[in-house]
C-alpha cells in the first residue's frame, strides 16, 4: 500500500472515529504469516489497530512518516516485525517516543536468531522492547500493547483480564482431563 493510500484510509477510519491506538508494521508482506495471531488477538480483544507495510531499506521515507506522525495519529504502541538484519523496530524507535515492540522474523537461514540480536542489541537511550521469534512473539506483542493502552482504558482491561482467566482455565480443563485418563 502506498503511503498516499493508507493516509486516505486512515482518514476514513478518524472520520468513522476509529483512531487506531497500536500500530502493527512490518518490513515485508512475507512476515504477516507471523504476525497473524497477534493481529487476530487484536480484533478478538476489541484493540484498534492499523497493518502496514513499512520498509527501513525500501521505503525509508514512508518509514519516516509513518513513525513520526504515529503519536499525532493517536498511536500509543507500535508493533514493529522484521526479518534479517531487522533495523525496522530500531530505526522507527528512534523517530518516536511512542514505545516500539520488535518482533524478529525469521527470515533467514539463521531462523531469526539474526533478527533477535540485531532488535535487542539498541544502543542506551532508543529502547525496542524485544520479544520472541515468529507467532509466539508476535502473539505476545500484541498481549504487552494490549496491556499498555488499556491502563487507561478499564473495558479494555477486563477483556484482557476475561481473555487471560480462559486461558487459564483450558491449562486446568486440561490438567483434570490428563488426570481423570490416568485414573481410569
Amino acid at each position: 500500500m502506498t503511503p498516499q493510500r493508507s493516509a486516505k484510509r486512515e482518514s476514513a477510519s478518524r472520520a468513522r472515529g476509529t483512531a487506531s491506538l497500536v500500530g502493527v508494521i512490518m518490513g515485508s508482506k512475507s512476515d504477516l504469516k507471523y504476525l497473524q495471531p497477534g493481529i487476530d488477538l487484536l480484533q478478538e480483544l476489541q484493540v484498534a489497530h492499523e497493518v502496514r507495510i513499512v520498509s527501513a531499506h525500501r521505503t525509508p521515507d514512508w518509514m519516516f512518516e509513518y513513525a513520526g506522525t504515529a503519536e499525532a495519529r493517536g498511536i500509543e504502541v507500535i508493533i514493529a516485525a522484521a526479518g534479517g538484519a531487522a533495523h525496522l523496530p530500531g530505526m522507527v524507535a528512534a523517530k518516536t517516543v511512542v514505545p516500539v515492540l520488535g518482533v524478529p522474523i525469521p527470515a533467514t537461514l539463521l531462523n531469526g536468531l539474526d533478527s533477535l540480536l540485531s532488535i535487542v542489541q539498541m544502543p542506551k537511550g532508543v529502547p525496542v522492547g524485544t520479544l520472541a521469534i515468529g507467532e509466539p512473539g508476535a502473539l505476545n506483542a500484541a498481549l504487552l500493547a494490549t496491556s499498555i493502552v488499556s491502563i487507561a482504558r478499564p473495558e479494555l482491561r477486563e477483556r484482557l483480564r476475561e481473555w487471560r482467566a480462559r486461558r487459564t482455565a483450558e491449562v486446568l480443563n486440561a490438567i483434570e482431563i490428563t488426570r481423570n485418563a490416568e485414573s481410569t
